[in-house]
């Protein structure tokens, strides 16, 4: 692709942004009739009308839209591969403020976040493992990790961790005393421990796989928590059955504090994933994060 081309086809994506000439003109810091003459020189050279000139808006045509269709995430990959490029020479500093559960900042972020402040002492990292789902722009997070249950449309995701499963468990006199589900029926006779991550959000409905079709239940219990580990005291204490990420009550297991039941009726699925709101103003100590995260997934 020559120079001028390249040119030219910025100049129609900031036509397209801006909806108007003169607006354009004064973001590349060109004149009005400087963008005109390079949006019809444009044009003659693909042989179609790009742009409806309105007397209060520019709008694309069919043809023009679907040419900045594939020019929007070209410029912005480009965009975002010259800031990583122009930040190379940069030694990574600052705060990295990350909200995490427990068992994400034990078994995710703690092996590298321990390292990276090795290996660059300017980087800061501050983890805050409520059990609560924090808004990453309210509570001025840079960066959250979260399973794929939890993500926001509008953030990016990046996979960090293995698949997980989900684990119903129980203590074993609370078994004792009210009998061992066999199936997900079966749970509408016991009392069962339900969590709600957010104040104003709902409660967290139980999810299983029968036969290959995915089934919630709705259920009800003597507490609504939203903290895992109230969720686990509460499930080591006798007061019913907890459903929590396998990891979560792993040592609980082991110890034979707590006993899984419908272990058939929960299969893998997408775990941890490093959640950012995007790669604008990112500081060079989140990307690098960020990059060993992903590598470490």
């Amino acid at each position: 692709m020559d120079r001028e081309l390249l040119g030219d086809l910025s100049t129609l994506l900031a036509v397209a942004e801006e909806g108007n000439f003169t607006r354009a003109g004064h973001r590349l810091g060109v004149s009005q009739s400087a963008v005109s003459h390079t949006i019809r020189r444009l044009e003659d050279r693909i042989g179609l009308r790009l742009l409806n000139r309105g007397a209060r808006k520019v709008t694309p045509t069919d043809a023009g839209e679907q040419l900045l269709s594939a020019l929007r995430p070209s410029f912005a990959a480009l965009g975002n591969r010259i800031e990583e490029i122009r930040t190379l020479g940069e030694r990574p500093s600052g705060l990295v403020r990350i909200t995490a559960s427990v068992p994400a900042a034990q078994d995710i972020l703690w092996p590298v976040v321990s390292q990276l402040v090795r290996d660059y002492p300017e980087v800061r990292v501050e983890i805050s493992s409520e059990g609560r789902l924090s808004d990453l722009a309210e509570d001025r997070f840079d960066c959250a990790v979260r399973l794929g249950e939890h993500l926001s449309p509008d953030m990016v995701a990046v996979p960090v961790g293995p698949q997980l499963e989900m684990a119903a468990v129980a203590s074993p006199d609370y078994l004792a005393a009210r009998g061992t589900p066999r199936h997900p029926d079966d749970l509408e006779a016991h009392d069962c421990i339900l969590m709600r991550h957010r104040a104003d959000g709902p409660v967290y409905d139980w999810e299983f796989e029968i036969d290959g079709t995915e089934v919630v239940r709705k259920l009800g219990g003597p507490f609504i928590l939203n903290d895992p580990r109230l969720v686990l005291d509460a499930a080591r204490a006798g007061h019913g059955l907890a459903y929590l990420p396998l990891p979560e009550v792993r040592a609980d297991l082991a110890s034979g504090r707590l006993t899984r039941v419908l272990a058939p009726f929960c299969p893998p699925f997408d775990g941890y994933h490093l959640c950012y709101m995007g790669r604008r103003n990112q500081s060079s100590a989140l990307r690098l994060l960020i990059d060993r995260l992903r590598h470490k997934g």
